[in-house]
């Protein structure tokens, strides 16, 4: 078969290995077969170069230099390579690499022509898909290939590539550090940039869900066209116009883009249609570009004017790598006329240096040979080992680690030195041996493959840096370890000039402060929101919550929604003013009861006090005095005796109190009936009528108390939800339906006294009580139904309050309403207070 009409751009170096190179320096259109002629390369237009590709090359260059001038490495082998081209381009990658199988004039199908070229292994390509096709015919061959590309050319690479390798970490650790990045800075309103193409849909599909799963919204995703588009979206105002308002969102300001090198050419070239149409310089567009490790800040040389200053403070991932010491030196020992047989170098320099070697061209210069690599600017070419350099060199190392370690091995030295030969190895026996390399390379790092056969590494995260002389400063302030382990040193980021380092802000609103919720916007995606205050009673202590929660149990909110507060404990205390009052009231009133006790019983013998029984007059004194010194049980913290003793000693004493007063009524009512002639009354009188009251009235109101105390009896509790900001301390009733039953006996007694003393109070006797009493069982009935409702609606302290106020106006009102008036008569007109008085009126 015919060789195809050549590229003739080859660097050649023979060994007793070589090694196989496919690099992509170039980017070409090749004609369409027509299959009406022979088919042929014909480049359509002018082959377009990325001279800073070149140093792939010479990084490889380097590294057999470093390997044959090492003694300890293959000793008394040397090994050699043979490096074509891709240009970029499917049918020329094909066709280079079967060259790379045989140096004959023909290209020869399933053969393996020149046996002493003894070809190890193969080293390329680029991107994913210069990859696959070079794979395509090296697994043929079972010939080892070492990738540098940043994406993988297949998803299940090791089953149905044995052969391939990547000279790269896994692309899954630079999607999880940009999903780690973007959540360290809060950018959750970003845009994403891809190819048209089937990387530009995995990439879409792979990251796009990890972002959304993070809380990350994609506020556009546009995709680059191909070569074949770019005329006519470039010829279509209203889609180039489209494409422009989607990347100048203002309200976008992060963009993150799948730096294939088409996406980066179209990216270049927007921005300079950008800067005609809207008739402004292309660096007040003021964005954050975060790229993908292909970027490298390359430029092909139709780009060399373009002005670098929009991509000032680029965020990139870029392959771990570290500085080879010796390569710059090496990179200045380089001159034109000691490159013979390198076909790629004359054609750089040229490239590089805007020049030609024997030319009367006007517009370009003449090289001379003089011109320093160390002039170029950084988007052409740089003195430093880049990272995909650092990658082919650690794939030549990989390959000479292989090889030497091959010859050592215990399973060779038996088979003997003959079978050791050069000629005698083959491909297929160097892959055990390429799998579990693991070595120290010049820079001190450790290299070697995991399961998948990828490099064991991770990725840097460097901050680009330009300046209006078109140099470029990188700046390593991160990485993402295979551990998945991220670390970014924010300070040592510079921005872009239109942020004056002020930390850029990509969100679609600004963030919902603690205090406050998010909700969502109807129609918009799910990290636009609205924020709204949190419900009452609940809180939202960070940023941007979705829901506000609950404080725990002896807490509340405060004003601003956005802490708990510990409840201060609510009764009544004997401390604070309002305990402080009804302790006084209490005393106050059990010091008068007292007094008027003593008043009592200092003028027992006198007719006022023996004309209303004496006894039951004392006992009714007794039961107010106890009654208003059983208030103080409720002042204080609750404990479970006085919740106890609280209701019972109030009922019952309360009760006895009531009862007294029934019993004077009655006795009247008797007195005067029996008074009458003939009636039979008479033999009632005396404390044999009095004790029976006592007795009956008092016995209902214990059994009561007694069947509330046995079966649910008060208790002290804490009520945590009645007041948002306290803990009510209270004592629980335990059964609302007997403490009702206790208080619906009591008023009832009392309506009884009522109307007994009502029907009493025109009966003709001088010291008849029955008026003082209705207006006191009056007094009473009313504090007790206006007591009600007020105890119902009143919560914590007060609730004690109103009950202690209760039984105050309640004692109060019997012991002003029937012993004010005889103290009067006793203390200040004794002259009613006598017999003859007594009879007079009778």
């Amino acid at each position: 078969m015919t060789d195809l009409p050549s590229t003739p751009q080859q660097y050649h170096q023979r060994g007793n290995f070589n090694i196989g190179v496919i690099s992509s320096q170039f980017v070409c259109i090749v004609d369409k077969i027509s299959f009406k002629e022979r088919p042929g390369t014909t480049f359509v237009a002018e082959i377009v170069s990325t001279p800073k590709n070149y140093q792939h090359v010479l990084s490889l260059a380097f590294a057999v230099k470093e390997i044959n001038e090492n003694p300890i490495i293959l000793p008394n082998v040397s090994l050699g390579f043979h490096i074509f081209d891709s240009y970029t381009n499917a049918k020329i990658t094909h066709q280079n690499t079967l060259k790379l199988l045989s140096v004959s004039e023909k290209i020869v199908p399933n053969f393996k022509c020149d046996k002493k070229m003894n070809m190890i292994a193969v080293i390329g390509g680029l991107d994913s898909e210069i990859s696959f096709h070079m794979a395509t015919i090296l697994s043929i061959y079972k010939i080892p290939q070492i990738s540098y590309s940043i994406l993988a050319p297949i998803g299940d690479v090791r089953t149905q590539l044995p052969a391939f390798y990547r000279m790269v970490p896994n692309e899954n650790y630079q999607f999880i550090g940009l999903v780690q990045l973007l959540k360290y800075f809060q950018w959750t309103w970003i845009g994403v940039i891809v190819s048209d193409n089937e990387i530009g849909e995995k990439f879409g599909q792979t990251v796009i869900p990890m972002l959304s799963h993070h809380g990350v919204c994609v506020g556009f995703h546009e995709r680059t066209p191909s070569l074949s588009q770019v005329m006519e979206i470039v010829g279509s105002f209203e889609t180039l116009q489209a494409k422009i308002n989607s990347l100048t969102n203002p309200e976008i300001k992060v963009i993150v883009v799948n730096a294939e090198p088409q996406t980066t050419t179209w990216l270049k070239w927007f921005l300079y249609f950008y800067s005609m149409l809207e008739n402004i310089s292309e660096n007040l567009l003021g964005k954050v570009w975060i790229m993908t490790a292909q970027w490298d800040f390359s430029a092909e040389t139709m780009h060399r004017a373009f002005d670098i200053e929009p991509f000032c403070g680029t965020l990139s991932f870029a392959i771990h790598a570290n500085e080879v010491v010796e390569f710059p030196e090496f990179l200045q020992r380089l001159h034109p006329g000691t490159e013979t047989g390198n076909a790629f170098f004359r054609m750089f320099w040229e490239q590089a240096f805007n020049c030609l070697w024997a030319s009367s061209h006007e517009d370009k210069n003449n090289c001379t040979g003089e011109e320093k690599l160390e002039s170029l600017p950084a988007t052409l070419f740089e003195m430093s080992m880049t990272d995909k350099s650092y990658s082919i060199y650690n794939a030549v190392h990989a390959i000479a680690h292989a090889l030497d370690n091959m010859f050592k091995s215990k399973a060779n030295r038996v088979m003997g030195n003959s079978r050791l030969c050069p000629p005698n190895v083959q491909p297929w026996q160097f892959h055990s041996f390429l799998k579990s390399i693991s070595f120290n390379n010049s820079a001190g790092e450790l290299v070697s493959f995991d399961e998948n056969g990828e490099l064991v590494a991770g990725f840097d995260i460097i901050n680009w840096i330009t300046f209006p002389n078109q140099s470029i400063v990188k700046v390593k302030v991160g990485s993402i370890l295979p551990s998945q382990e991220f670390t970014l040193n924010k300070d040592a980021i510079s921005w872009h000039r239109t942020f004056n380092q002020v930390l850029p802000i990509a969100q679609c609103n600004d963030n919902c402060h603690p205090g406050y919720r998010r909700k969502k916007k109807e129609g918009k995606p799910f990290c636009c929101y609205d924020c709204v205050p949190c419900a009452d009673g609940k809180i939202s202590n960070q940023k941007d919550m979705d829901d506000c929660f609950k404080c725990q149990e002896g807490q509340y909110p405060n004003q601003n929604k956005d802490q708990c507060l510990p409840k201060v404990l609510n009764f009544l205390s004997f401390s604070e003013p309002l305990g402080i009052m009804l302790a006084f009231l209490s005393l106050s009133f059990s010091l008068i009861t007292a007094s008027v006790l003593g008043i009592f019983i200092k003028h027992k013998d006198t007719p006022i006090v023996k004309a209303n029984n004496r006894d039951l007059t004392y006992s009714l004194l007794i039961c107010l005095l106890l009654c208003f010194l059983c208030t103080l049980l409720f002042i204080g913290l609750p404990q479970t005796l006085t919740c106890y003793l609280q209701q019972t000693a109030f009922g019952i004493i309360f009760l006895l109190a009531v009862s007294c007063v029934l019993a004077k009524t009655i006795n009247v009512i008797v007195a005067f009936m029996a008074n009458k002639p003939g009636s039979r009354m008479r033999n009632c009188l005396g404390k044999r009528l009095t004790n029976s009251i006592l007795l009956c009235c008092s016995l209902i109101q214990i059994i009561i108390y007694a069947v509330w105390l046995s079966s649910n009896p008060p208790f002290p509790d804490f009520d945590l939800d009645s007041l948002a900001e306290e803990i009510i301390i209270e004592c629980n009733e335990g059964s609302v339906t007997m403490f009702s039953c206790s208080l619906g006996y009591l008023l009832f007694l009392g309506i009884v006294c009522f109307v007994v003393a009502f029907l009493a109070r025109k009966l003709p006797d001088t010291f008849n009580e029955a008026k003082l009493i209705t207006f006191s069982m009056l007094v009473f009935c009313s504090v007790c139904l206006s007591f009600i409702p007020v105890y119902l609606s009143t919560k914590g302290k007060y609730l004690v309050a109103v009950e202690v106020v209760y039984i105050l106006a309640s004692g109060a009102g019997l012991l002003g309403c029937i012993f004010f008036p005889k103290c009067y008569i006793i203390i200040v007109k004794p002259e009613l207070n006598s017999k003859d008085q007594l009879i007079r009126r009778k």
